[in-house]
């Protein structure tokens, strides 16, 4: 698996739009963000929706050291209650039990995902409740290091792309993206990795991100 921020993709986006040779030349380029696949990290991208990774990472962490153990059959086990006590508000407890159900009752399978085609990949993800489309791309994205995805619901992905190329709407953005393909992906980090420098904020304070 090729990661999604390499030289050769790099200098093939660079030829397909200026603003990324722009944010390159103030910034830099941005790093290879990825996680590992499987319910860990699924598990704690669902607790990163609507919220800065810095709260998302301290409720993710409260819970894996209550559980010890992070797998899907000990998220089952813990009651409302031991959810709220580790931060976790009861939509989000809801999503990850529906998350643990399907990946025991192999209605999900996580492991093969990535010798899965995309939109196989992505109606999977989002047939389980709480799983919405910011959240399957961002896993496509940084977990499978899919190289043609563009966020359309992530907020700070959007706001960069608005200060970069004035006067484009939310609804002009998928047109625009076309011509990013097959590099979408890295297209997205450049923007992340704008919005953060800008704001002199690291990645793991947060980004704005939301679900859909």
């Amino acid at each position: 698996m090729e990661n999604i921020v390499n030289t050769r993709d790099i200098n093939a986006l660079k030829k397909k739009d200026t603003v990324f040779e722009a944010i390159a030349n103030k910034y830099g380029d941005p790093p290879n963000w990825s996680r590992e696949p499987g319910f860990v990290n699924l598990s704690r991208i669902i607790l990163e929706q609507q919220i800065s990774l810095a709260s998302a990472n301290a409720h993710y962490n409260r819970l894996r050291e209550y559980v010890k153990k992070f797998t899907p059959r000990n998220i089952l086990r813990l009651s409302d209650g031991e959810m709220r006590n580790c931060q976790i508000s009861r939509q989000k407890a809801g999503y990850l039990r529906a998350l643990s159900e399907a990946v025991v009752e192999k209605r999900i399978i996580l492991e093969d995902l990535k010798n899965q085609d995309i939109e196989s990949t992505r109606e999977q993800l989002m047939n389980i409740k709480g799983i919405g489309a910011w959240t399957s791309d961002i896993y496509l994205m940084f977990c499978l290091q899919e190289k043609d995805i563009f966020p359309y619901g992530d907020i700070a992905v959007l706001n960069a792309v608005k200060e970069l190329i004035p006067e484009t709407e939310n609804g002009k953005i998928k047109l625009l993206a076309e011509k990013w393909k097959p590099f979408r992906s890295l297209a997205a980090y450049y923007f992340w990795y704008y919005y953060l420098r800008k704001r002199n904020r690291s990645f793991e304070a947060g980004v704005g991100m939301a679900d859909s």
